[in-house]
């Protein structure tokens, strides 16, 4: 496994083209999760190295899963589950050590943005708010389905990442909720759900993108209940990356805001993931948009002021809880 056996600033979502490379450098970003074109071994470790090049090491990058796994559409999901498998043998090849998924039967859900600070918006959810009538496309679906078409999943390629040694972390459904849309989310209740996960196929290759703020959507009293859910899997080493965010509000009704203006003590979060030693990446996740960020074509849109402030308050709290 890679990592230099302490936390340390990462980034999603961002490539590993000259300008981009240099945004995270000046900011003190050491480590990403990178943005790819393809999944080949080549195109995998060329990104490695163009990252290498300014300091910065790659160790995991974001895959998708195909509808046919998360919707159990036979017989199509076998072979792409043999895709997936072949994916984590690439990703072990160009000396990956993980791989990022959503297993999503319901996708990411929002309603309208609201006003934030400095003229920023923040990514909303209000149940009261939000169409949970019309069905999606996966229909109803209970949280015990839900679990068997997980451990389908996790019973093909948990085998394969423990033979290359390649940590498959999986994110929690953005946001929790008993139903959203006819689907029970698997993650709610939010501990159960990821204790249940990690049990179907018990290896030290199963584990989570632990996102801080989806974990706190799905919480009564985020800011008392979620450092025994991180103590707990952090203990137990099946926390491989941590999306480091912070919300406003709870379950049924949130705001993604700035880290320092939320109901999450995010140093209090620093602490707990030091005292488990937790030894890889705190990255920024969904960040407050503001119309002066704007990328240069071919750029992510994430080489924007709001990233730039996360990485410094990152770097700021694991000095602290380090010290």
């Amino acid at each position: 496994m890679s990592g230099n056996g302490r936390m340390h600033v990462g980034v999603q979502g961002i490539g590993t083209s000259e300008k981009e490379l240099q945004f995270l450098v000046r900011h003190g970003v050491t480590h990403m999760d990178a943005s790819v074109e393809n999944n080949e071994v080549e195109t995998l470790s060329r990104h490695r190295e163009e990252a290498a090049q300014w300091g910065v090491s790659l160790e995991m990058i974001h895959i998708g899963l195909p509808n046919s796994i998360t919707l159990a559409q036979d017989p199509q999901r076998d072979r792409d589950l043999e895709g997936i498998c072949q994916i984590i043998e690439n990703a072990s090849q160009a000396g990956i050590r993980g791989l990022n998924y959503n297993f999503c039967i319901l996708p990411h859900q929002r309603t309208e943005s609201t006003p934030g600070r400095g003229g920023t918006t923040y990514s909303t959810f209000d149940l009261s708010k939000f169409d949970n009538q019309t069905l999606s496309e996966a229909g109803e679906v209970s949280r015990d389905e839900a679990f068997d078409r997980i451990g389908y999943f996790l019973e093909w390629v948990i085998p394969v990442a423990e033979e290359h040694q390649v940590q498959m972390a999986a994110h929690l459904n953005d946001p929790p909720a008993p139903v959203l849309r006819g689907v029970e989310r698997w993650n709610y209740p939010v501990f159960d759900g990821l204790k249940q996960f990690v049990e179907l196929v018990d290896s030290p290759y199963n584990g989570f993108n632990f996102c801080c703020g989806v974990a706190s959507e799905g919480l009564k009293d985020p800011g008392t209940e979620l450092y025994d859910i991180v103590r707990y899997f952090g203990e137990r080493k099946k926390i491989f990356n941590v999306h480091f965010r912070n919300i406003r509000g709870g379950l049924h009704n949130f705001q993604e805001v700035w880290p320092d203006e939320g109901d999450l003590d995010m140093h209090r979060v620093a602490q707990t993931l030091a005292e488990v030693e937790y030894p890889y990446m705190l990255m920024p996740d969904h960040a407050p948009n503001h119309p002066d960020d704007t990328s240069p074509a071919g750029v992510s849109g994430r080489v924007c002021q709001a990233w730039a402030f996360q990485f410094g308050y990152i770097i700021a709290l694991i000095q602290a809880v380090s010290a």
